[in-house]
């Protein structure tokens, strides 16, 4: 019913448990914890016959609504108990392992539930629910539609649930490790728990580690953080004199050039890696396949030879594309976007996902290279542009305009 996380594998526990698993297994240093594995989602999941559904929208909200609304079985409950006791009963991250997720071919970046700072066994067992039910989540249809999955067998839509010891970061990123010997480790870092990040909203400091541990780095202007307060994530105003301080320094960046190095030899390949550090020391949250690399950072040294309306930002998918742009600011104007748009947004976070079926770019206020956003962009070869500040006002809906994911550039028609 339970899995240690230090057993955990992919066959039974999706690739992201299965990885943290194997880095356990190695010595590294991943947060404690367990898994529920397949076998309990199956079993909750049994009498709904998944099989006799086509993929049509209302019967798979129909399956989603239904896992959400019914009672956890009480010997799960029972189970996620004794293993919370087992760990001393913390607060805890409750996060999905897909099948289908973390894998070499897609990533599934951020299409699936997860939660921190959860405690107690009774919010435990409510997080592990919505994590099963998110697998039919429109954002996880969406994302296995256009990367050409959803014609999947239902057998083959299992989902796993890791309960890890939740961390207080006081610095968090993701890690991108080299594709080839003389690449560098891209690093993106800022100020307390990882979401920010990884939902693109704060554009954090990048850094570049080369082979021989030299540091380049771009510190960015870091204005909110993400914090637990008990049983609640707040967020909170960096404060004045932190905002434009490197997270980390270019010792503690090359370390975590190192360690990334050490987990790409351990799981057998470029890796996508999210940490953190509490408390002075370290950690690693969850490693995969690197899917799609993110385009070399650019200096703008020739900024003077772009036209006047052109916008500089941080290349964040490969790709050339001219197209309408449309002002997005929430999901308020999702039915605003027709196919072939380029959605202009304050940033986008992995709900946004069935928007990327139709855009044909995307360019954001804030946001990271190595955010889920970024990563499902460069997964569906849809060019973007990240951390133009003020672009939802400084570009015009129903304008035309270029997005140049490569160079980092959005230029107007007329320009």
């Amino acid at each position: 019913m339970i899995v240690p996380l230090m057993e955990a594998v992919a066959d039974t526990c999706g690739g992201k448990a299965g990885a943290l698993g194997a880095l356990l297994r190695a010595g590294l240093p991943v947060p404690d914890g367990f898994v529920v594995p397949f076998a309990a989602y199956l079993a909750a999941v049994r009498d709904l016959d998944l099989g006799r559904f086509a993929g049509e929208p209302d019967d798979v909200d129909a399956v989603r609504r239904t896992i959400e609304t019914r009672p956890v079985h009480a010997a799960v409950i029972d189970a996620l108990g004794r293993a919370l006791d087992e760990i001393g009963d913390p607060p805890v991250a409750v996060r999905s392992s897909a099948a289908r997720e973390d894998t070499g071919q897609a990533s599934a970046a951020g299409q699936h539930e997860s939660f921190l700072a959860v405690h107690g066994v009774s919010a435990v067992a409510e997080a592990v629910r919505a994590c099963w039910a998110s697998l039919f989540s429109p954002r996880a249809i969406a994302y296995r539609d256009a990367s050409g999955r959803d014609d999947q067998p239902s057998d083959d839509l299992l989902m796993a649930v890791i309960v890890q010891r939740h961390l207080d970061a006081e610095m968090s990123g993701v890690m991108f490790t080299p594709a080839a010997p003389d690449d560098g480790t891209r690093i993106e870092a800022s100020w307390g728990l990882g979401p920010s990040i990884v939902e693109g909203k704060v554009t954090p400091d990048a850094y570049r580690v080369a082979e021989d541990g030299s540091v380049a780095r771009t510190v960015a202007d870091k204005r909110k953080r993400l914090d637990r307060r008990g049983t609640r994530l707040v967020i909170r105003d960096v404060p004045t004199a932190a905002r434009n301080q490197p997270t980390v320094d270019d010792a503690t960046a090359a370390r975590l050039a190192r360690l990334g190095r050490q987990i790409a030899a351990v799981l057998g390949g470029p890796q996508d890696i999210e940490w953190a550090i509490a408390d002075g020391r370290t950690w690693i949250l969850q490693a995969r396949p690197v899917t799609a690399a993110p385009p070399p950072p650019t200096s703008h040294s020739g900024a003077s030879d772009m036209p006047a309306a052109t916008l500089t930002g941080t290349p964040g998918s490969h790709g050339t594309v001219t197209g309408t742009a449309r002002i997005v600011r929430g999901p308020g104007d999702f039915a605003r976007v027709r196919p072939g748009d380029i959605l202009v947004c304050p940033f986008t976070d992995p709900a946004w996902t069935p928007l990327l079926r139709i855009a044909a770019g995307v360019v954001t206020e804030t946001g990271g290279v190595l955010s889920h956003a970024a990563i499902v962009a460069r997964e569906h070869a849809i060019p973007a542009v990240l951390g133009i500040p003020n672009a939802t006002s400084r570009l015009r809906d129903d304008t035309v305009i270029t997005v140049d994911g490569a160079t980092g550039t959005v230029t107007a028609a007329n320009a």
